[in-house]
């Protein structure tokens, strides 16, 4: 009986293993995507922006969108971000991300969502939601599309 036991759970195992790669689920994938995120918040708390760029795709095509506005191209999301965050009267504050959830849509690709907040030096917290794509390319994983919310 229990070489029964040993059996089934060895297929339960496997086929669920199977289920995953199969979905294209994959536990490597999911932390080189949690660990761009990771860089980007360690750069932004060092009020490093172009290191917190480069968890995006450096192409004219990449996209972001903010409230009614849309930022098309790398470089043009850099300028958004200086004129937001680096202004004379600006600051960056520090950043934490949360309630990160990847979704894996092909072994290239995957969703992200999450929730974002600042802490800024006079006690505001700007705070809000984002969704990503992810594609995977030589140089690793890239944030090709942003959009993100807040108060």
């Amino acid at each position: 009986m229990s070489q029964l036991l040993r059996s089934a759970a060895i297929l339960l195992i496997a086929g669920a293993a199977f289920a995953s790669a199969a979905l294209g689920q994959s536990p490597v994938q999911e932390a080189a995507i949690r660990k761009v995120l990771q860089s980007q918040v360690e750069a932004w708390n060092h009020h490093d922006l172009e290191g917190f760029m480069a968890g995006y795709w450096n192409s004219p095509e990449l996209t972001f969108f903010s409230g009614a506005t849309e930022t098309k191209g790398w470089q043009a999301t850099l300028d958004r971000y200086r004129k937001k965050y680096q202004a004379p009267d600006a600051e960056m504050g520090k950043l934490e991300m949360t309630d990160i959830q990847v979704e894996m849509l092909r072994p290239r690709s995957a969703f992200v969502r999450g929730r974002w907040q600042l802490a800024l030096s006079n006690g505001k917290q700007p705070h809000g939601l984002f969704t990503l794509i992810f594609r995977e390319f030589p140089e690793g994983w890239r944030v090709v599309h942003d959009h993100s919310s807040g108060e």
